[in-house]
């Protein structure tokens, strides 16, 4: 009986003992260490689902973009449900980008943290962004379109916000489609000792009628060594029609 007491006390003198210790950090100027590796947490068995990611907004398109979307989201389950899967960034074996190498499947990711930059590598396709701390943000035409943008970060309090612009049109979040002017704006920060938390917000005055924001978070895994994983897909290719074929390999 005592014990079972004691569990969910202990739990809680724990999570005190973590904001205390974040506030006494603020106070002296420090910031928090999110170097390490993180893996998606969700909230799941033995998990605390007080602590997994708030679901996702809707998603909200201006007309012009709407019904082409629509057509192609209705399309892919169509093609999912035949056996016939249309083609995505891992089919053709291209960078998924940001926001979205920041979650796939079940792959961790790496920060490295520094005071001049961040360094976020994804286990999956072994991705790599770079956010520079301090810096101000170019104007979104200077920046070249890439899988990754030009991102610049800088701390308030105990948050990481970063602000990315750059991401050239093919890069889409959710099939979602943009324009040069997207701007994601991220707040990264511990809601409690080993799990963080990731609120990503995606602005677009083209494309979107409201931002679409969503959060994801991880647990810490220590001790986990990041495994190579290079996109060397020799086995599938894409059809005239968009759809995810196999090779078959003759006798």
């Amino acid at each position: 009986m005592l014990r079972t007491i004691m569990r969910p006390v202990l739990g809680i003198l724990c999570f005190v003992v973590f904001l205390a210790g974040v506030a006494h950090a603020q106070s002296r100027g420090a910031t928090p260490d999110f170097s390490g590796v993180w893996g998606p947490y969700r909230g799941g068995r033995g998990g605390d689902p007080k602590l997994a990611a708030v679901p996702a907004g809707p998603i909200l398109l201006k007309p012009e973009y709407a019904k082409a979307y629509e057509s192609r989201r209705a399309a892919e389950a169509e093609g999912n449900q035949r056996g016939e899967p249309l083609a995505t960034s891992s089919a053709l074996c291209v960078p998924y980008g940001v926001p979205s190498m920041m979650s796939v499947a079940v792959y961790p990711i790496e920060i490295i943290q520094s005071a001049q930059q961040v360094t976020i590598i994804a286990e999956a396709f072994s991705e790599v962004r770079r956010i520079y701390m301090n810096k101000p943000q170019a104007k979104i035409d200077e920046v070249p379109p890439g899988y990754y943008g030009r991102s610049v970060g800088h701390w308030e309090g105990d948050t990481l916000v970063v602000d990315t612009v750059g991401i050239r049109e093919s890069v889409q979040y959710q099939r979602v489609p943009h324009s040069d002017q997207m701007r994601i704006t991220e707040r990264i920060r511990l809601v409690a000792p080993d799990i963080l938390h990731d609120q990503i917000t995606i602005e677009d005055p083209v494309t979107l009628e409201k931002p679409i924001t969503y959060t994801l978070a991880y647990r810490r895994m220590p001790g986990y060594e990041m495994v190579e994983f290079v996109c060397d897909n020799n086995r599938e290719y894409v059809d005239e029609k968009g759809v995810v074929r196999f090779r078959i390999r003759e006798k």
